[in-house]
């Protein structure tokens, strides 16, 4: 497998920005990508890569049958991947704030515009948020855009991007929120019976009185 690599400098520039609120730490981050076959477009700037291709910088990790990077004129970029096989195209990061939160996400095919920061799933669409290993969100459609930038979801049941009338239904699921251990009780509960004092024992009287 060969390797492709990309300077954190030039990737800036490119505006390859992270997705979900990013780490912030990933930006500083160069990106390598792994696959089998590339072809190379200078003049139109686009790189097609396949064969098991896998795109990392810092806890960004992208996977795919094949990619595709393209570069505007305004030197923002932009990547396809694309699934093969019945193996969908992936997608992981470690958002930005406390604690262990990641968001990942798979579908047939997923766009990323580095210039909104927008993704977008197409196709058996499925998004999970996650606190280390723990599903805190889930949802899955036909198509399913997110906006990073904004934390602004969107699914529709076509892969148009539209919803369409008796095209079928979505789903999410929402886990309850973790309750923090020995947590304060329920407001209005009664208060734990205090633990009974014991008798006092009598002191015997000293000889002779």
């Amino acid at each position: 497998m060969k390797k492709y690599l990309l300077s954190a400098a030039w990737l800036m520039m490119t505006g390859l920005a992270g997705l979900a609120h990013a780490e912030k730490a990933d930006s500083d981050k160069p990106t390598e990508i792994k696959y089998d076959q590339v072809d190379i477009d200078d003049v139109k700037q686009i790189r097609t890569f396949t064969g098991n291709v896998v795109l990392t910088r810092g806890t960004l990790l992208m996977k795919a049958a094949k990619a595709v990077l393209t570069v505007d004129p305004e030197n923002y970029q932009y990547v396809t991947m694309t699934a093969a096989n019945g193996v969908p195209a992936t997608f992981r990061q470690k958002r930005d704030g406390a604690g262990d939160q990641w968001i990942e996400g798979e579908a047939q095919r997923i766009e990323y515009d580095g210039k909104i920061e927008l993704v977008k799933l197409f196709t058996n669409a499925k998004v999970r948020r996650l606190e280390g290993s723990r599903v805190s969100d889930e949802a899955q459609n036909e198509f399913i855009s997110y906006d990073s930038r904004k934390e602004f979801f969107s699914l529709k049941n076509s892969v148009t991007g539209e919803s369409v009338p008796g095209k079928g239904r979505g789903s999410m699921v929402i886990q309850p929120a973790l309750k923090p251990t020995g947590a304060a009780p329920a407001k209005g509960a009664a208060p734990a019976a205090a633990p009974a004092t014991p008798a006092p024992v009598p002191m015997p009287n000293p000889v002779g009185q």
